[in-house]
């Protein structure tokens, strides 16, 4: 909260320049022991991926090694020049010694294209891995996960952060490990040819380590902010355009802009904080590198003049060496900011795949052979985690081939009702079972490949109309397609159309009408074969013509199928066996249409009132 604070303070100093100084910038620091062990777990878990390129990384290393050597090496040779043949003005030899100079420099460049061609390899699998078990395990979360987020912030952890992830892995991993092998090699050197110019050298040490302190405590939590405030924006805009329908037709155009330009002008804010106190760190150590230079250029001239111990060669080998000296700690410190940035991703990332799988418990639940689909609830109940009762001892029978019909207002529980038969959600007391079978002890795929959806929404996939109702049921040939699509009365409509079945439709299935996407659906439930079928008011909204077509299909669809209905529109289920009506999760009147019209309860009045308004329209 403290850091929430700061930034609020953040956006009223933009707005004055000037006064950036006057920012708490304390409240940033820190990073504690939690943090630090999270990033622990979260890089031994990157490593985990990594290892699984343990021949690349071998070949990676030996190339590092050897650019590292080599870029040691060419400085040695030319302070050895100068002192050999410049000094002592000699040339005998000084050709052979610039033809190796050049040769060091060729292999020193070839063996750091090898590294990065490699290194590039090695870092397109591991995301390649982790986009894929990602993706995997968005299709073993239940959908209790999906309902409680938006779907752009989870897009977010599939791209934008495991981009980050691809980022840091192309050139940390090799800068970290090339620029501790340089220091470590530079150190050793410099140490045979000085100690005294090492040790002046090292005086700008303690200061680099200061300063680097001072911005990687406050760069860390940015780095997690920016993070999160990219995927609140990708989220909203996610959910903005998929509703774009809704927001013209309510003229909320302009709120939703200013909505958007809140959260962006938070992300603006957290990403200019976390860019500028990084950005602090290479002029930082560029002005350590310039005291560094006039430290070895002052002492070392003095000894040079006044002692036998430094000659002009080894200044000129200590002013590169020191340069190679503070630049791996420069790119230590600009990768460590890189690698915050993807650890935030990475953690990001590593929360979703540790959530509890969908099918956690599927290794000891009972196989489920074909059903008859004779469902019986007894005395159900059911909360989210909340704690907030949904359904409250919920007691109902559905024989086989019975269409069970629900009814009530809005959050009665219907659909609720609908996800435990469908195991989106476990009940929390009392039984479900299926031809005898306890519902959360059997295989929810074994469940699930005996039923079929027709939902309000008709959802339509990418691709052309045959692929879309072949997925009902992937190995079907042409023909059970098309004699599927007659049987859902689409076939006429579809034949009409400029390529047929192979026609391509997008997911809102542009080019044809709502009614005309329900009838794929429905041929895409009758392709399945189901035993249990889940229809939510699958004919609303739908012009009279098509409605006949529809409904001519669903009874096609249903006989001879355990049916589910939800209902909004009471003359729809007339003809159901049972029809149970709902009110705040308790069952107040169940039976068929007739003997609760002559019962003249809740269900009456709800039908009377749904009577009049047709007579009335």
């Amino acid at each position: 909260h403290s850091l929430e604070r700061s930034l609020h303070m953040v956006m009223k100093q933009l707005k004055a320049p000037f006064q950036y100084e006057k920012i708490p910038l304390d409240s940033i620091e820190g990073t504690n022991k939690k943090r630090a062990k999270n990033m622990s777990l979260t890089l031994k878990r990157i490593g985990s991926y990594l290892i699984r390129e343990k021949g690349k990384l071998l070949l990676v290393l030996l190339m590092t090694t050897a650019a590292s050597g080599l870029g040691l090496l060419g400085p040695y040779m030319v302070g050895m020049a100068i002192d050999r043949y410049m000094v002592t003005q000699q040339i005998d030899g000084l050709g052979i010694l610039l033809i190796w100079l050049l040769l060091i420099y060729i292999l020193h460049s070839l063996s750091i294209f090898l590294q990065n061609y490699w290194m590039i390899g090695i870092s397109q699998n591991t995301v390649y891995d982790l986009r894929k078990d990602l993706f995997k395990q968005f299709h073993r979360l239940p959908i209790a996960y999906f309902d409680k987020r938006q779907f752009g912030e989870l897009m977010s952890r599939l791209t934008n952060d495991i981009d980050n992830i691809n980022i840091v892995l192309n050139s940390s991993v090799i800068q970290i490990f090339s620029s501790i092998l340089t220091l470590v090699g530079t150190v050793i050197i410099m140490l045979m040819l000085s100690p005294v110019l090492t040790a002046v050298t090292m005086t700008i040490i303690p200061l680099m380590f200061l300063a680097m302190k001072w911005i990687t405590r406050r760069t860390g939590k940015l780095y997690k902010m920016q993070q999160r405030d990219i995927g609140d924006v990708n989220g909203y805009i996610e959910e903005i355009i998929s509703g774009q329908h809704i927001v013209k037709t309510y003229s909320q155009e302009k709120r939703v802009i200013e909505t958007f330009a809140k959260k962006n002008e938070q992300l603006k804010h957290t990403g200019f904080w976390a860019q500028t106190i990084a950005g602090f760190t290479p002029k930082v150590m560029n002005t350590l590198n310039f005291l560094g230079f006039a430290l070895i250029a002052f002492v070392g001239g003095l000894l040079s003049i006044y002692t036998d111990m430094v000659t002009v060669g080894m200044i000129v080998i200590f002013t590169e060496y020191a340069r190679q000296f503070t630049r791996p700690l420069n790119e230590l410190s600009n990768q460590f900011n890189m690698l915050l940035s993807a650890i935030a991703g990475a953690e990001r990332v590593f929360q979703v795949l540790d959530e509890p799988k969908e099918d956690i418990d599927e290794v000891d639940s009972t196989p489920l052979p074909e059903v008859n689909g004779h469902i019986i609830f007894s005395n159900v109940s059911f909360q989210y985690e909340d704690k907030t009762p949904v359904l409250k001892n919920i007691t109902f029978e559905a024989k086989p081939g019975e269409t069970i019909a629900f009814v009530g207002h809005t959050g009665a529980g219907k659909t609720t009702i609908i996800n435990l038969i469908s195991r989106f959600y476990p009940y929390t007391s009392g039984s479900i079972t299926i031809d005898g079978y306890e519902l959360n002890n059997i295989k929810r795929s074994d469940l699930r490949q005996q039923m079929a959806f027709v939902l309000q929404d008709s959802f339509l996939f990418s691709g052309t109309i045959l692929e879309n109702i072949r997925y009902g049921k992937l190995d079907a040939t042409k023909e059970e397609v098309i004699q599927a699509a007659k049987d859902a009365n689409a076939h006429d409509f579809i034949c009409k159309l400029p390529k047929g079945y192979e026609t391509v439709l997008d997911q809102e299935g542009s080019g044809i009408s709502g009614g005309q996407k329900q009838l794929l659906t429905i041929a895409r439930a009758l392709l399945r074969k189901p035993r249990i079928l889940i229809l939510d008011e699958a004919t609303s909204n739908i012009d009279t013509i098509t409605e006949l077509k529809i409904q001519d299909a669903l009874k096609r669809l249903m006989t001879g199928r355990t049916s589910f209905i939800i209902a909004h529109r009471l003359n729809t289920i007339q003809e159901a066996d049972k029809i149970i009506m709902l009110n705040h999760g308790k069952v107040i009147e169940a039976g068929s249409h007739a003997s609760l019209v002559n019962k003249k309860g809740r269900y009456y009045d709800l039908y009377r009132t749904q009577l009049l308004e047709f007579e009335f329209k």
